[in-house]
C-alpha cells in the first residue's frame, strides 16, 4: 500500500525557515548535492515513527507544503489519479539518482507528489 514518505516545505527565505525549524525542533538540515536548491530535512531516528523531508525556495506566491506518496510504478498511478478525477499538475519528471516524481492535485484540490524509486534516472 503506497504510503507518504516524505514532505517538501516551500520558503521565501531558506535560511530563516532552516533557522526556525532547527531552533523549534531541532531538526537537522543538510544542503541537497542534487541539480536545484534543496535541503534536506532529518526530523528524527529512523527507528521511530514519521518521515523526513526537504525545504526549497517558493516557486510562486500560493506554494503550500507537498506530501510524497511512494509509489512502485508512477506510470501506474498517472493513471489511476487522472481516471478517478485528480489532474497532473507537474508532468513526470526524473530527479537524478533518486528516481521519478510528478505533482498531481486530487479531486478536493490538494496537491500531493509521488515518487518511484529508480537510482538510475537521469
Amino acid at each position: 500500500m503506497p504510503r507518504p514518505v516524505h514532505f517538501e516545505i516551500p520558503a521565501d527565505n531558506v535560511d530563516r525557515a532552516a533557522n526556525f525549524y532547527r531552533q523549534v525542533f531541532d531538526w537537522e538540515l543538510q544542503k541537497w548535492e542534487g541539480p536545484m536548491e534543496y535541503w534536506l530535512v532529518n526530523t528524527g531516528p529512523s527507528d521511530q515513527p514519521g518521515i523526513n523531508g526537504g525545504l526549497m525556495p517558493r516557486q510562486n506566491p500560493g506554494q503550500l507544503v507537498v506530501n510524497t506518496i511512494d509509489v512502485p510504478d508512477i506510470d501506474e498511478f498517472q493513471a489511476k489519479i487522472e481516471k478517478n478525477g485528480g489532474e497532473i499538475v507537474v508532468p513526470k519528471m526524473a530527479v537524478p539518482g533518486v528516481g521519478w516524481t510528478l505533482y498531481f492535485k486530487d479531486t478536493e484540490g490538494n496537491i500531493f507528489s509521488l515518487m518511484q524509486e529508480d537510482l538510475s534516472a537521469k
